[in-house]
């Protein structure tokens, strides 16, 4: 047991649907961290800055959801390089003296799940849509694969700000369109980051021997796209193992203790899903 009460929450808007509740309380539970309890709060944009100034001592630590991964940034003390290559901050730690600390483990989280998949390296990959997630599927790969990432966009804008986002991570990217991107499912890796059902016209053309798809969604689950790669035998990563995988990382950073419990976390998410 921890010597005194500490407290850590999810913020974003909307947030009811999140399961990082579930996730992090298990893993306190496992810890013995019977004095640590995790909540979460409707915050938008206008309202987190004076929600941050009154936290007190007892704080440990905040989960970040949309629309505020970018707007706690100036808020922050210091951000890590990894959230500070994606603009994008999804963990905050306090630490003793009060400074604030801002990381991204969203990405680690990424690769951690593919990792658990046996995916350690890929010679060419394909992103489906290009929104904030798009761009921190993007910095995963950066640490996995060694040639061409294809994004499929459904504007000039989005296809420009990949583009951009690929000379930051240094990555090489190219751009095609949506209409085009039945090419994407024959790739060693695909990562799907739009939201859901935007996919399902696409899984009626699985090829009849896929790869590996990373659907970045967890709810509802499967996808078309997911059941039917799986139905063709392709190895599928979840959005409940990037959930996961990048909230055992917040666990670990805001108590300090490591590793977190990672099956137990998942035990619980599972569960929270089948429930729904």
């Amino acid at each position: 047991m921890s010597a005194q009460k500490r407290r850590a929450a999810v913020l974003g808007s909307p947030i009811a649907h999140s399961l990082s509740p579930v996730l992090h309380s298990a893993a306190y539970e496992e810890l013995g961290l019977g004095d640590w309890t995790y909540d979460r709060f409707e915050i938008d944009e206008a309202a987190l800055p004076d929600f941050v100034e009154k936290l007190g001592p007892e704080w440990a630590g905040l989960s970040l959801t949309m629309p505020l991964k970018r707007a706690i940034m100036p808020l922050l003390d210091e951000i890590s390089e990894t959230a500070a290559s994606v603009e994008a901050v999804n963990t905050v730690v306090f630490g003793a003296d009060g400074r604030r600390t801002g990381d991204n483990t969203d990405i680690p989280g990424m690769v951690a799940a593919l990792h658990e998949h046996g995916i350690e390296q890929v010679e060419s990959a394909a992103i489906l849509g290009a929104g904030a997630t798009a761009s921190s599927a993007l910095a995963a790969l950066a640490r996995i694969c060694t040639g061409e990432v294809v994004v499929y966009v459904r504007s000039d804008t989005r296809a420009a700000e990949m583009r951009q986002w690929g000379e930051r991570l240094d990555v090489e990217v190219r751009t095609e369109a949506w209409e085009d991107a039945r090419e994407a499912l024959t790739a060693p890796l695909v990562i799907a980051t739009t939201p859901a059902g935007t996919t399902d016209p696409l899984a009626g053309l699985v090829p009849e021997r896929p790869a590996t798809l990373f659907d970045v969604l967890y709810y509802p689950w499967p996808t078309d796209l997911a059941a039917r790669w799986s139905a063709y035998g392709g190895a599928v990563v979840s959005g409940l193992d990037l959930l996961v995988h990048q909230a055992v990382l917040q666990v670990e950073q805001m108590t300090g203790r490591a590793p977190a419990p990672l099956a137990a976390m998942r035990k619980a998410g599972e569960r929270a899903l089948a429930a729904r």
